[in-house]
């Protein structure tokens, strides 16, 4: 049967996606040696996720929450399918990598989030909300950060997992898809529904004033 190209992913989110590892490489690299950068990386990486919740809410049918988003007897039917080999091709997200989408969107939110109240042992480098806390509870916070970056190299590692177990196993390419956009269908399936260009200007407005805000501590002046 032959395959029949089609669009999966619009070109924000997969934007979104190759920008937000990037950034989180950079703060990674960053981190303890040169702040200036590090804390410029999370203020992107914070407009990023503010863009991310509006396209989840405005943007393509795939990038959509509502769109692949599901309960748990979705997840318990989908894996009973995936073992029986019965659970066919989803356009976008399937109910269980839904899971891994959100745990990643949430876990790189805590860690900004974090970031913004850290402080450095000796009080020189720190987000642009530590002085507002107490040093001690900001040293805390500090620590948790760092916990928080551990936990999302785990969830990074298990994404990766997922991504080479269904290459091997299941002969589905997730990562061409997410550069081209297109993915080859063995049926006729619904395809990518784009949307407004409106909602993209929006949604980048959002981002910038989000990751500017942050940069200047939330203060209006």
């Amino acid at each position: 049967m032959s395959e029949t190209p089609t669009p999966v992913w619009d070109g924000p989110t997969r934007l979104f996606h190759w920008s937000l590892v990037v950034l989180i490489l950079v703060a990674w690299l960053t981190a303890g040696e040169q702040m200036t950068i590090h804390r410029g990386a999370g203020y992107a990486v914070l407009g990023l996720l503010a863009f991310r919740v509006w396209w989840g809410l405005a943007g393509g049918s795939t990038a959509r929450f509502s769109g692949f988003v599901r309960g748990p007897g979705a997840i318990r039917q989908y894996l009973r399918a995936s073992r029986e080999g019965t659970d066919g091709e989803h356009v976008g997200h399937n109910p269980l990598g839904a899971l891994s989408v959100l745990a990643l969107l949430g876990l790189v939110g805590l860690q900004v989030g974090l970031g913004l109240f850290a402080i450095d042992e000796d009080g020189f480098e720190g987000g642009p909300l530590s002085d507002r806390i107490d040093f001690d509870l900001a040293r805390q916070i500090a620590e948790w950060h760092e916990l928080a970056f551990r936990l999302l190299q785990g969830l990074v590692v298990l994404h990766l997992a997922a991504i080479l177990y269904y290459a091997v196993r299941r002969r589905q390419d997730l990562v061409r898809p997410m550069i081209t956009g297109v993915r080859k269908f063995r049926g006729p399936v619904q395809g990518l529904v784009r949307a407004p260009l409106w909602r993209l200007a929006v949604g980048v407005l959002i981002a910038l004033a989000v990751g500017f805000a942050a940069s200047r501590g939330f203060r209006l002046s």
